[in-house]
């Protein structure tokens, strides 16, 4: 899979949390020589153990701070994974990891002397708005469930260590991760206008680390869809971003001949 280059050619060591979820485990086996990695699970598992090869293997929890800043020391970037991804979970089954973790990651990052976090927001962050409104970067957060309102306090949270704290932080909104096969499924083809592709996100994932002039940002992750629900220009504007998939281009291959 092709990823953008760093034209200073620097080394970059990267915390990646949320490993062996699908972004982590995928960011992991495609991300660059350059990133040198340390991939952080709650526990070890044959999952985990898959992963050794690409980069240091650490068990960590969101909830022990002292454990996670020891994570990030020596860290250039973190992308933050970890989380409780579901759009139905209780605010109780939330709190812990999608807040209290979110605290945790940043304040880590800050006493680590860590250079970026990298958020894993999400889509849900402004799933509010009526699904004829292309969202822009710059629109208020409009969460439609819970785990949007936990995306849009990571958001807030990141903004203010950027600004307050100097720590430089990329929030993405991440759309519905999946391999293009996925788009074929009758349960997935509602979310087309809201796909991203795993070679897509990886990218701008990578450009985002590569980023040296950002000190906070939030980015749309989405594939170049023909219809989407996030307005991708400031992404493309400001990090370079150009998808190369389209949910409704890979349908239309579905159709059968004329």
């Amino acid at each position: 899979m092709a990823v953008p280059a760093d034209p200073s050619g620097r080394e970059r060591a990267v915390l990646v949390t949320g490993v062996p979820g699908n972004i982590g485990s995928y960011f992991a086996e495609h991300a660059p020589p350059r990133f040198r990695l340390r991939l952080m699970a709650q526990r070890e598992d044959e999952r985990t153990r898959a992963l050794s090869s690409r980069g240091e293997i650490v068990v960590g929890d969101l909830a022990d701070l002292t454990r996670l800043t020891a994570h990030c020391r020596g860290i250039d970037t973190i992308v933050h994974l970890a989380a409780d991804p579901s759009p139905d979970a209780t605010w109780d089954e939330l709190l812990e990891p999608n807040i209290v973790g979110a605290y945790h990651l940043f304040a880590a990052a800050k006493a680590a002397g860590c250079r970026r976090v990298v958020f894993a927001s999400s889509v849900h962050a402004v799933l509010g708005y009526p699904d004829d409104h292309q969202v822009r970067t710059d629109d208020a957060v409009n969460p439609a469930n819970l785990y949007g309102v936990t995306k849009c306090f990571g958001e807030a949270l990141g903004r203010y260590y950027a600004e307050q704290q100097g720590l430089s932080v990329i929030a993405i909104r991440i759309g519905a991760f999946q391999p293009l096969a996925a788009l074929h499924q009758d349960w997935f083809r509602g979310f087309a206008h809201g796909f991203v592709s795993q070679r897509d996100l990886i990218d701008l994932i990578c450009r985002c680390i590569d980023d040296d002039g950002c000190r906070f940002a939030i980015v749309h992750g989405l594939s170049d869809n023909r219809f989407k629900c996030l307005d991708l220009t400031d992404t493309r504007d400001r990090f370079g971003y150009h998808p190369q998939d389209d949910a409704f281009r890979e349908l239309e291959s579905d159709r059968p001949p004329a």
